[in-house]
């Protein structure tokens, strides 16, 4: 305990804390530096400099030890190494930090305190956007597609009956994987958040035998998954190219592009809206296409 309390004498010492206005100048001190590095690394993670990183700290843990333990041809060579390798970072590191650069000269003086890259709600809205033209590629070439959007209910028992994809989503993706007689065609998608999680999935069928006979598979499944959860279910018909969705038991069709983007938009997003079974939505018998 002793030992503790000298350490944090002499940090106070080093610092200069006389009074509660060198402690906030100390805490600024901290924090704006805690913030730089935090801010660097979420700049180069998944980068190549992420890896250089670790091997710089390697390094700097090897040259420590070799004091220590009085190695002394380990620790020339190591410091040399350390000193002359400033120049080569500088080098090694040039994409990063012009990317950096780049990125502080673009940002507003607000978006630099914004760690977060994206937010949750700019992810969801690029998400939607994406199923929203793969839809519209799907139904122009009669493709036959179920796309099912995970809410408040998670679904990791059907997610568990399909092929595990866990990707961004692109319509690409979304059109590759709805191509007639590929593997993965067969069965729902199932999309959590900004993710892609399982393709291939088997749904629950809906119960109400009241439906019309034109509807297939794909639209009974998307009703039964909205009739056992808060899932949304978007449905593109194979033999018209129609557009449904269906929400709380109830299902729309023959939606166009745009009230499908305004729909997603406001279930998903609009922080106002409540899971009930609105009149939008409900219909006791689906029309007729």
């Amino acid at each position: 305990m002793e030992t503790i309390l000298n350490y944090v004498k002499d940090f106070i010492s080093y610092m200069g804390i006389d009074n509660i206005f060198d402690l906030i100048r100390v805490t600024i001190d901290i924090s704006v530096v805690s913030y730089v590095v935090y801010w660097l690394i979420i700049l180069v993670r998944d980068t190549r400099a992420y890896q250089l990183i670790k091997g710089i700290i390697v390094l700097v843990v090897a040259t420590q030890l070799s004091e220590w333990f009085d190695l002394k041809t380990i620790n020339y060579i190591l410091k040399n190494t350390m000193t002359y390798g400033v120049l080569a970072l500088l080098v090694v590191f040039q994409p990063e930090l012009r990317r950096a650069l780049e990125q502080i000269g673009r940002s507003k003086f607000k978006d630099l305190f914004v760690l977060e890259e994206e937010s949750k709600e700019d992810k969801l809205n690029k998400a939607i956007e994406e199923v929203i033209r793969s839809v519209d590629v799907l139904s122009k070439t009669f493709t036959g597609a179920l796309i099912v959007f995970e809410k408040n209910t998670k679904m990791g028992d059907i997610t568990r009956t399909g092929i595990p994809v866990n990707a961004d989503i692109t319509a690409e993706l979304l059109v590759n994987i709805f191509t007639p007689n590929t593997p993965l065609h067969d069965g729902a998608v199932v999309v959590r958040e900004d993710k892609v999680m399982s393709a291939a999935c088997f749904l629950p069928l809906t119960e109400n035998h009241d439906l019309s006979k034109e509807l297939g598979t794909r639209h009974r499944a998307a009703l039964g998954i909205s009739e056992n959860s808060d899932a949304i279910g978007v449905v593109v018909s194979e033999e018209s190219g129609k557009i449904s969705m269906a929400i709380n038991g109830g299902l729309t069709r023959n939606l166009s592009i745009d009230n499908l983007r305004m729909a997603l938009l406001k279930v998903l997003i609009d922080k106002k809206y409540t899971p009930k079974r609105l009149m939008l939505w409900k219909v006791k018998k689906v029309e007729k296409e």
